[in-house]
């Protein structure tokens, strides 16, 4: 089952690496003060898709509602390619701002869509040895995906690196099935295996309802936000950086691409080798305090010296900290809540949140670069807001081990149906 787990995720990442570096230049050359709309444009596209999304997820099983979603998203992508293919040159820079907004949108949704899935099958206990080991499949997508598009961008046209992401979606759909078809087999009883194969029924509102009704979905969503609004103070500089330093639409696009390998090649060591030792060790909440705790000291680093080197190197050092220990650790988070939320409440924080943390984030840095204070001034208000993440992290840990033991105490098999 590990095998369909690394063979999905790897397909799905491996397809948004592909788009990302397209996504990254066509911002740039759409102009960076640009970049705060293209984030509010984000923002109301994630809203006006979770509603029909819990639709599905109301209405439809897992084996029905997760290829829907790929595949809606793939012909998204051949009208993309359709479009470079066939427009004038001078229709560009807005096929690019439209497609910046759509795969911001898709790189949360379908990553989140496999996570539910993932924390639908396995156990608190399975997941802190099991998550990290399963995001290395992610990494080397990324890897992949990445790889191909810096090696190709000079003489492959964008249209043609589009349609190998479909394909590479394709590949996801079939691997999800097969994972599907594993996970039944995991429940002993039939009646349980039943009840998961089933549509989770609810209201199409209980994503954002059962959110702000729960402290503990609320201080996820917490963590989320912070960590989005500093994210995109970093994503903005880097921007900012690679507009300066290469002239060509092509360096700018291989760029951003060897940025994100240097980011998975670091990730996939740590995830192989240090994630599930060190959550196993420290536990979830020290575990995530990691991030904030090198974000406090990264942007102090950066208040002193702004340079493009320091940029770059805690550019790769946070993402690779998130991906490798962060993201699979935050997701162990979702194994003490009920099945409606690993889905619902989970893709509302996952995409609504975390767009609403990219907005701020975009806003405040546009503000600040206004007020003609500059990276030192974003990077100063970036540490207090690094130090509250790194409390809410804690206290996280500290709710979720909780929750866990008295899932643990509810049922003889210790999963439990979460609280």
């Amino acid at each position: 089952m590990l095998a369909w787990a690394w063979a999905y995720i790897f397909a799905i990442l491996a397809a948004y690496y592909v788009l990302r570096p397209i996504r990254d230049q066509m911002g740039v050359a759409g102009g960076i003060e640009n970049l705060p709309w293209l984030f509010t444009a984000t923002l109301v596209g994630m809203l006006a898709l979770n509603l029909p999304f819990a639709w599905l997820v109301k209405r439809l099983p897992r084996a029905r509602f997760v290829p829907l979603t790929y595949r809606f998203f793939a012909s998204h992508i051949l009208l993309f390619a359709l479009a470079l293919y066939g427009a004038p040159p001078e229709w560009d820079v807005w096929i690019g701002r439209v497609f910046f907004v759509w795969l911001s949108i898709f790189n949360l949704f379908v990553v989140s869509i496999f996570w539910a899935t993932i924390v639908d099958v396995f156990s608190t206990e399975q997941g802190k040895r099991l998550f990290g080991f399963i995001a290395a499949g992610a990494t080397l997508g990324a890897i992949a995906g990445s790889s191909l598009t810096a090696g190709l961008a000079r003489s492959v046209p964008t249209w043609g690196l589009m349609l190998g992401a479909v394909l590479l979606l394709e590949a996801a759909v079939f691997s999800m099935r097969g994972l599907a078809r594993h996970a039944a087999g995991l429940h002993r009883v039939p009646a349980e295996a039943e009840a998961r194969a089933a549509p989770i029924g609810g209201s199409v509102f209980a994503g954002i309802t059962r959110t702000l009704a729960s402290p503990y979905l609320l201080n996820i969503s917490l963590f989320l936000l912070l960590f989005a609004v500093t994210s995109t103070f970093l994503y903005f500089e880097q921007a900012g950086i690679a507009k300066r330093s290469f002239p060509d639409r092509a360096a700018q696009t291989a760029f951003f691409a060897s940025v994100d390998l240097a980011v998975n090649v670091l990730t996939l060591g740590v995830q192989l080798f240090l994630t599930g030792r060190i959550t196993r060790a420290i536990g979830v909440g020290p575990t995530l305090a990691i991030l904030p705790a090198l974000s406090v000291l990264g942007f102090a680093a950066l208040a002193v010296s702004p340079t493009i080197a320091a940029i770059v190197a805690f550019q790769v050092l946070r993402r690779a900290g998130n991906f490798a220990i962060s993201r699979p650790v935050r997701e162990v988070l979702f194994t003490v809540v009920p099945r409606e939320d690993r889905y619902k409440a989970k893709s509302f924080i996952d995409t609504v949140v975390y767009r609403l943390g990219d907005q701020v984030g975009a806003w405040s840095f546009a503000g600040i670069g206004a007020l003609g204070l500059g990276a030192t001034a974003a990077a100063i208000v970036a540490v207090p807001l690094s130090a509250a993440w790194l409390v809410n992290s804690l206290w996280l840990g500290r709710e979720q081990a909780r929750r866990a033991q008295e899932a643990e105490g509810a049922t003889p098999d210790g999963h439990g149906a979460g609280i």
